[in-house]
């Protein structure tokens, strides 16, 4: 299948060379869609696989990760993409994620779904930085999710568990589902509504062994108050959409820190008093 592999990027522009330098040992990609977020100064280099860099105005303090999602898809589809490989900045490709995705992506038993790979959450790099030939001696995939061995494809699941780290869909399953919902803006909720639309389709999910990926470490707030405001309005509006409401923890969370409070009809509003 003609694969393209897109990234949305805003800054971490160490951790996007590391994924370019990464990509260019890593046969299966024809093309790699990068949508710039308000960052002209992302490095655009003209290794393999091809990049084609799609800029997108956006206001930094509320990205509009969904749009910027659908503009990669556009993209690659117009450029004669059969399988959307979608992988977070923050990743690291093992050696034949591309490949993985494109061979689960062909198989009877797992043709037509969402395709996820398992995800390991690196510690800080050293002074030299990450050894990209020794990542896969790193593999401790995230508890939350299915991780199956090298080989397997683990089929079915609860949408709830999808994830925008890495994930792969073929055009036609991906024109199913509808692409990600643009109303969402800023942090959060947007991958999780993702999910419920693809529930929603009939699209069912399967995990993927070979398409493993190795999270960069950067430095985290959590709860993430710094995006309580947009936690609050993409919930809303995912409760508007779903009838309950995402990203529960945090929101209990801040509850506890006196930040929000019971709005009286099952949902959260920021505490005024």
């Amino acid at each position: 299948m003609r694969t393209a592999l897109i990234t949305v990027a805003h800054g971490r522009h160490e951790h996007w060379r590391r994924q370019r330098r990464a990509l260019a040992g890593s046969p299966g990609a024809e093309q790699h869609v990068l949508v710039a977020l308000e960052d002209a100064g992302l490095p655009r280099d003209a290794a393999d696989p091809p990049l084609h860099v799609v800029d997108l105005e956006a206001d930094p303090a509320r990205l509009p990760l969904a749009r910027a999602r659908n503009l990669g898809a556009e993209a690659a589809l117009a450029r004669g993409a059969e399988l959307l490989v979608f992988l977070d900045v923050d990743c690291i490709p093992g050696p034949g994620l591309a490949e993985g995705y494109s061979r689960a992506a062909a198989a009877p038993a797992s043709r037509g779904r969402l395709l996820c790979g398992p995800v390991t959450y690196l510690e800080p790099p050293g002074p030299g930085g990450y050894d990209l030939s020794g990542l896969d001696a790193l593999d401790r995939p995230h508890p939350a999710r299915p991780a199956p061995r090298r080989g397997e494809v683990r089929l079915g699941g609860s949408h709830e568990l999808f994830w925008s780290l890495s994930f792969a869909v073929d055009a036609r399953t991906w024109r199913r589902i509808g692409g990600f919902d643009e109303d969402y803006a800023g942090y959060g909720g947007e991958d999780t509504d993702f999910g419920q639309r693809a529930r929603r389709a009939g699209v069912e999910l399967a995990w993927v062994g070979d398409a493993r990926a190795y999270h960069q470490h950067h430095p985290v707030e959590d709860p993430p108050v710094g995006h309580l405001e947009d936690i609050l309005r993409n919930g809303a509006l995912f409760a508007e959409r779903w009838g309950w409401w995402p990203m529960r923890g945090w929101l209990e969370e801040f509850e506890r820190r006196g930040l929000v409070e019971g709005d009286g009809a099952g949902g959260y509003r920021r505490r005024t008093a």
